[in-house]
């Protein structure tokens, strides 16, 4: 049995929340205007600017598979706050190269750097893994999902306002609320891993494809590992097609993109902040994980077959309780591995979700690229939302085969 955190290591929890909070607001504030900075590189052609979107996509998340694995292996041996800093202050360089970008190609330079910087959530994850309790994992995963969704609130709503004053102006304010995070971090946050807990440096599990050495090591998380890409993969049908989506589907506007972002994050903190703490308790992890995934597959397939801009906020509410989901799943693979080797662990499934990162936007961009131009045979701006529905649905089988062995392999207590 893994041993409850001692007391004095819970304030590190609040710490690593408002960082997390602080570089999804920096996220979000780019997110509305993104993709139409891009189509101004290319005539304005969302079609056309879909493509490009998904290589920066690609880049951004392909860089994080490069980095993941490393920040992961040098938080086990160095700690982890060292190691998170490193990777803000490439958030920071990341966010000014892209406001000072005179062409689409630094841009996309700007971008990869910027994957250095998202590849700290693997280093926050395992943050939390080493302050909480085997019982609280569940519950503090999802506060980390919370903090995402509240920043949510925040970035996209203030990303979408900045972007009446000019496209590139939130990309200067995401870099400097990553310096902000940066600083924070510097000086308030504790380090959670402790001097005992530490083990060598291994070059193998720095290795982009390191992954597979670790995944070989755990037998236990590897078809988790793989329920877990279909997921992703789905997740990336949506996040990278949502605001060229409803720009052309709906006529939005930044604003308008801001707003609805801004809605996602709002019940994404009231179902993960507060909901999930009483849900997942009454219903089990199993059915948390199975319903949660299945829910969500059937929310993908509506934002698809929506014809007006309100039924997206309607879809939001309901897609919100879906994502019990995600951290119940972390949660569960959490408590299969010991404390020394979560940042390996993490570093891998977070090595994962880069590797759909890269083959997620390329597949979905391309698929609403084609489906919205004048060669697609039938008009279907919704096509990657349909396969991100399909892919969630394999994700959720897989699931329910590993999590129904886990049952039927625990052995039965005979009485006294």
């Amino acid at each position: 049995m893994e041993a409850t955190p001692p007391t004095g290591r819970q304030p590190g929890m609040a710490f690593i929340l408002a960082i997390v909070f602080l570089d999804m607001v920096g996220l979000g504030v780019a997110i509305p205007v993104g993709p139409q900075l891009i189509a101004s590189f290319v005539g304005n052609d969302l079609s056309r600017a879909s493509i490009y979107v998904g290589l920066l996509g690609a880049l951004y998340t392909g860089t994080m598979f490069l980095f993941a694995p490393l920040l992961g292996a040098l938080s086990d041996r160095f700690g982890r706050k060292p190691v998170l800093l490193v990777a803000l202050a490439a958030s920071v360089a990341s966010y000014v190269s892209v406001y000072f970008a005179p062409s689409l190609w630094v841009m996309l330079i700007g971008r990869g750097l910027g994957g250095l910087g998202g590849a700290s959530m693997t280093v926050a994850q395992t943050y939390i893994a080493d302050v909480s309790s085997h019982e609280d994992r569940a519950k503090n995963f999802g506060m980390v999902g919370a903090a995402f969704g509240f920043g949510f609130i925040v970035g996209p709503a203030i990303g979408g306002w900045l972007g009446g004053y000019g496209m590139r102006v939130p990309f200067l304010v995401a870099g400097l609320i990553s310096l902000a995070s940066l600083l924070y971090g510097a000086l308030v946050l504790p380090e959670s891993h402790k001097l005992e807990n530490r083990r060598a440096f291994r070059w193998q599990e720095a290795n982009p494809m390191g992954w597979i050495v670790t995944m070989r090591r755990h037998p236990e998380v590897q078809g988790f590992a793989i329920a877990m890409i279909w997921i992703w993969l789905g997740h990336q049908c949506l996040q990278n097609t949502w605001v060229l989506y409803t720009s052309l589907r709906f006529g939005w506007q930044p604003a308008d993109n801001g707003m609805s972002l801004a809605a996602v994050g709002i019940t994404s903190v009231i179902v993960q902040g507060f909901l999930i703490g009483k849900l997942v308790p009454m219903l089990g992890e199993r059915r948390a994980i199975l319903g949660g995934l299945v829910w969500g597959a059937f929310a993908l397939a509506g934002y698809g077959l929506a014809t007006q801009g309100w039924m997206m906020y309607v879809l939001i509410a309901v897609a919100s309780l879906g994502s019990i989901a995600g951290p119940t799943l972390q949660g569960h693979v959490s408590k299969l591995v010991g404390p020394q080797e979560q940042g390996a662990v993490q570093g891998a499934l977070t090595s994962l979700t880069s590797l759909t990162g890269i083959v997620g936007p390329l597949i979905a961009n391309n698929l609403f690229a084609y489906f919205t131009s004048p060669a697609a045979p039938v008009q279907v701006p919704g096509a990657a939302f349909f396969l991100g529905g399909a892919c969630t649905l394999v994700g959720a089988i897989l699931a329910w085969r590993l999590l129904a062995r886990e049952v039927s392999d625990t052995p039965v207590q005979q009485p006294a």
